[in-house]
């Protein structure tokens, strides 16, 4: 840890902590912890990292500072109205502790930013408020094995988790997947601009955030791992849920980089349902026409097999590598059991634009196949 004088005063209170003490600091100084959105629950979050003495802060968020900000985002005053959060957070929070490392990338994490960014911290913290950037977020967290602490907030009610993380050697982590294997229909649930929150409630819930991600740093108490807290404000009651790995989960991440990389995750939880998919009579009429190519997305070798009608094989993982160009109209993708077939439409529908009709078997070749005849 570091001599000068100023540090052991700074963090006094925590280092005469027997639990604690030098060696958690140190561990605190030398950590890199990039903190996604600076909004309500970023904002007391970041906070609380700077003042414990994180060594590295990243802040991504390409937002700006509203006046309908300051009833929860405390970082910021009226006179950040109109500039961008990230910095003005980077700000505040370097006179709060010019000791440490902060960054701030005004810009938004997409497909093609989130891997490198990600790979340069030891944790990520989720502070986002829509769906398509916590299924970018998580599945980037898992293709590129760092662990994430989740927060979301909605009107009385939050909720805090820490995922892709291993409490034993070779376990399997639990994602935010297993949680939530696919978004929400458009609609079906509202965001923090559409429901409302109550202001304090993102600082309850980031501060928490924040209390995890020094646990987890550290290794005092007993972190979140594979466990999900929900706190209701109005009543303080607070409920814990057990989580466990499910099994087809990990065939909605994408496999590899490639594949995250050209996922459209806005389309994914933007739709109701999903537009491009097809039911097996559709899937029936469609694949007898002529102009229509079928594209079975599953892994060489997996069962079971398809001999009732012509099509190509091409794994998801080399779809955007192997097929670039066809004459066909109309596309069909299908796999075992819909997920992954509906990621490739959606990868393809980016590529081909409007050019081309896209379309996923509902249920895969396993509800296809249930339906044929004997």
């Amino acid at each position: 840890m570091k001599t000068d004088n100023n540090i052991y005063e700074r963090y006094n209170r925590q280092l005469i902590l027997k639990e604690f003490g030098e060696p958690a600091q140190q561990k605190l100084l030398q950590a890199k912890v990039l903190v996604v959105g600076a909004g309500g629950l970023g904002c007391a979050c970041l906070q609380y990292l700077a003042a414990a003495g994180v060594g590295s802060i990243g802040i991504i968020d390409n937002d700006k500072v509203a006046l309908h900000n300051l009833h929860r985002q405390v970082l910021y005053t009226v006179n950040d109205i109109g500039f961008p959060k990230a910095e003005r957070a980077a700000r505040s929070l370097q006179q709060l502790n010019p000791d440490i490392d902060i960054r701030a990338f005004n810009e938004r994490l997409t497909v093609h930013n989130a891997i490198g960014l990600f790979r340069e911290y030891d944790i990520i913290i989720d502070g986002t408020d829509n769906f398509s950037s916590r299924y970018m977020i998580n599945d980037a967290c898992v293709l590129t094995g760092k662990p994430l602490i989740y927060g979301a907030v909605s009107k009385f009610e939050g909720q805090v988790a820490i995922f892709n993380c291993s409490i034993q050697h070779n376990e399997r982590p639990v994602n935010y997947r297993d949680l939530f294997p696919q978004p929400p229909a458009a609609g079906e649930i509202d965001n923090c601009a559409e429901a409302g929150v109550l202001g304090v409630l993102p600082g309850i819930i980031g501060t928490m955030q924040a209390n995890e991600t020094i646990k987890l740093l550290t290794g005092i108490g007993t972190a979140l791992v594979n466990r999900l807290i929900t706190f209701n404000a109005l009543n303080n009651q607070l409920y814990e849920l057990q989580l466990t790995p499910q099994n087809e989960t990990r065939n909605l991440i994408p496999v590899d980089i490639t594949a995250f990389e050209t996922t459209n995750y806005d389309w994914l939880c933007g739709v109701a349902g999903n537009n491009f998919e097809i039911s097996t009579d559709d899937f029936d009429k469609l694949r007898k026409q002529a102009g229509v190519l079928l594209i079975d997305v599953r892994e060489y070798g997996e069962e079971p097999a398809v001999n009732e009608f012509a099509h190509l094989r091409i794994p998801l993982a080399k779809l955007g590598k192997e097929f670039t160009r066809t004459e066909k109209d109309t596309i069909i993708l299908f796999c075992q059991t819909g997920k992954r077939s509906a990621i490739a439409a959606v990868s393809l529908a980016t590529a081909f634009g409007e050019t081309k009709k896209i379309f996923s078997l509902a249920g895969g070749i396993l509800n296809w196949k249930r339906k044929q005849p004997a």
